[in-house]
């Protein structure tokens, strides 16, 4: 059985929500976009990749295809609104189906799998800090220190389809096992340390959690848009 839990809030410091979310367990079906690009933009970016997943899932497609048809789509609507800047949205999405779950991702936005006791995050965070230690332009401390280190390196609407990395892993979804998928907004405010605790907690609901992570990020200074589900194989 799948339980899962979800909110999301536009932080402390922005009157507008970018970020958008979808959740549906009997199609198997999570995500999480947080969209960028400035005068309302990011929102309808975000909105717009979150609908493209959705339809191309349920029309039978696999979640990576899927995404890269709503990279399409943002690219394809930025052009009718002749915008001097692209909009564009980072996402994370989940999908189940039978035993086996699949998580894919672009940009910055995070999966976390909880599993025996121990947290682990699943996605890489597509930012230039990594793209310069995977090329061997810089060490890992070089990188760290870089001052546009956590500058995105790919995202849809953005990246051309010819240059998009669809990241995505999978594995079996086993009774105890729970999904957590966020934007930067929470994982920037929120120690990894922290979020262990919260998902370790036995006598909480899925949603439950969620509203203490997201209270959890807002204690943290809630500097962004604020997104999470959580997902619970029991």
């Amino acid at each position: 059985m799948i339980e899962f839990g979800h909110l999301t809030h536009p932080g402390l410091r922005r009157s507008l929500n970018e970020d958008s979310y979808y959740g549906d367990g009997e199609l198997g079906l999570w995500l999480v976009t947080d969209g960028m690009g400035g005068q309302g933009c990011g929102e309808v970016a975000s909105a717009l990749a979150r609908e493209a997943i959705v339809r191309e899932v349920r029309a039978g497609h696999s979640l990576v295809h899927a995404i890269r048809l709503a990279d399409e789509d943002i690219i394809q609507a930025s052009r009718r609104r002749n915008a001097s800047l692209p909009m564009g949205t980072t996402v994370v999405a989940l999908r189940v189906q039978g035993p086996r779950f699949e998580v894919a991702w672009v940009g910055d936005s995070r999966a976390y799998l909880w599993k025996d006791g121990r947290l682990e995050q699943l996605s890489q965070d597509h930012i230039l800090a990594h793209e310069l230690v995977s090329k061997g332009a810089a060490s890992t401390d070089e990188a760290a220190a870089h001052p546009q280190r956590n500058a995105i390196t790919q995202a849809l609407g953005v990246t051309d389809p010819t240059h998009l990395n669809v990241a995505s892993l999978g594995g079996d979804l086993r009774p105890g096992m729970q999904v957590l998928l966020c934007s930067d907004g929470l994982s920037e405010d929120v120690r990894n340390a922290e979020i262990a605790r919260i998902l370790a907690y036995d006598d909480c609901s899925a949603q439950e959690c969620v509203d203490t992570l997201v209270g959890a990020a807002l204690d943290g200074g809630g500097t962004d848009n604020i997104t999470a589900i959580l997902v619970r194989c029991h």
